[in-house]
């Protein structure tokens, strides 16, 4: 990992040796044309998925043998309701992929109030109370992000509502959520001032939290300041993004970040076990240029893209358990493949994936990963899908810098057709007013209104031909 990308190349050389020239109109067809595929970029490695070889690792804490690999539920599988008002989850594929995971040795589920807008915890619950209660972990968190669930009484009739909608009474993994977005201003409001982080010491000593840890995005100081109490609150773990990107350029995509390897470090030396969320940095790690691809594929031709931010986050010690949000049966089946059993990154191997990391950084995507934390927006606007898309773009040589570019024409089209297919006119960009309500909610600290305008100035000057 300590090797340096000796010779930094521009984005236009970048796209060149990538072979876009070539590339550029089946892209037109694929990545940029806004379809949803059911894999990402090769995901889904064919071979068999074995039942008994999952790698576990133990908590400390409580002896608790859990699976390297950990659902996330942030992205249930949804479908339109029969109604035509919006969307609701599909329980029936949730049901599918619960049970898939627990017979293949899934062990560890990750929900909280607000995924899903507001469903997944009752899904979840849907699916997991058909099996033991012995046979999963359940991890969920105090998502009072609102004036009305930070005070103490509103805090706390949102912690009981997760038991009711889980269908628990206790509590596996409890986390203080999405800890440093705010900064220590927020810290207080939502736990500290409310009483709430003492309320929740006192549950777990009676048994109905067994592991009490926190999430974070963001201020740094309310991550040091929460470790430096560590003597006092005895974090049993501890969620932080980890992946070969945000290992040691974590600042670098948003300097309102933390590197991984600052967080990673801070835990490992006071032995509090690490949970990884964003292994794949919302998708992105598994859509690489189809130059990154090849590179990959050299190594292991068998294996899909994917796999390697997996191996990645799985390979440190100290990692309790990855979590992925898989929505498709193949995103699970890949990932069950690659921790049944982990095969640990080499030394060449992670020298291969800064490499990566540093040519990756050479073209300007947005760090969205999808999390839909900003949505819905009040004037209808579909934001994650605008900014995937740009990025899908970026990434596929179709974000043309000028009209002398090679392919241009190619390229504009496959921006402005795709963008068309991506996300509805009526939820473009075009259509944001600026009212930042998105911003504060947003764990990234992306200022979506700035990206929003000048991807719209960009669709604009496209379709002008003024680049």
């Amino acid at each position: 990992m300590k090797k340096e990308l000796q010779n930094k190349i521009n984005r236009r050389d970048f796209f060149k040796l990538a072979g876009t020239g070539t590339a550029v109109g089946a892209a037109a067809l694929y990545g940029c044309s806004g379809k949803k595929e059911n894999t990402d970029s090769e995901s889904a490695a064919l071979g068999e998925v074995p039942t008994d070889k999952m790698t576990y690792r133990t908590n400390p804490t409580t002896g608790d043998r859990v699976s390297l690999l950990g659902y996330g539920c942030m992205r249930w599988p949804t479908r339109k309701r029969s109604d035509g008002e919006g969307d609701e989850i599909d329980q029936e594929a949730v049901n599918e992929l619960v049970d898939y995971a627990i017979a293949h040795g899934v062990n560890y589920f990750d929900t909280a109030p607000v995924y899903v807008q507001g469903l997944s915890e009752r899904a979840t619950g849907i699916a997991l109370k058909r099996h033991p209660r012995e046979k999963f972990f359940i991890a969920t968190k105090l998502s009072n992000f609102n004036s009305t669930t930070q005070t103490r009484e509103g805090a706390i009739a949102l912690y009981r509502n997760s038991f009711k909608e889980l269908q628990v009474d206790y509590i596996d993994y409890m986390l203080l959520h999405s800890i440093g977005s705010g900064g220590m201003d927020a810290l207080h409001a939502r736990y500290l001032d409310n009483g709430m982080l003492d309320f929740l010491l006192k549950e777990r000593e009676a048994g109905h939290i067994r592991n009490l840890g926190f999430s974070y995005h963001g201020d740094v100081e309310v991550f040091d300041y929460l470790l430096a109490h560590h003597d006092e609150y005895k974090w049993d773990f501890v969620q932080i993004q980890l992946n070969y990107i945000d290992w040691k350029h974590a600042k670098e995509m948003n300097d309102r970040n933390t590197d991984a390897e600052y967080l990673y470090n801070e835990l490992l030396k006071r032995g509090i076990p690490a949970v990884i969320m964003e292994p794949l940095l919302g998708g992105r790690l598994s859509r690489l240029n189809d130059h990154l691809v090849g590179r990959l594929k050299q190594h292991r031709p068998q294996n899909s893209v994917a796999s390697w931010a997996f191996r990645y986050a799985g390979t440190f010690p100290n990692v309790l358990t990855v979590l992925s949000g898989m929505t498709y049966m193949e995103h699970l089946q890949d990932n069950l493949r690659t921790y049944s059993p982990l095969e640990p990154c080499t030394e060449e191997e992670l020298e291969l994936l800064e490499d990566t990391a540093q040519r990756m950084l050479q073209y300007p995507t947005v760090p969205c990963n999808d999390c839909k934390y900003c949505m819905p927006c009040p004037y209808g606007l579909d934001i994650p899908a605008i900014l995937l898309h740009y990025n899908r773009c970026v990434n596929e040589g179709n974000v043309p810098k000028s009209g002398q570019d090679e392919n241009y024409r190619e390229a504009r089209r496959a921006f402005l057709v795709g963008y068309d297919r991506s996300v509805p006119k009526l939820r473009q960009a075009s259509h944001c007013t600026g009212c930042n309500q998105c911003n504060p909610h947003c764990p990234q600290n992306i200022d979506i209104p700035k990206k929003l305008q000048e991807i719209d100035r960009f669709v604009e000057d496209l379709k002008q031909e003024r680049i």
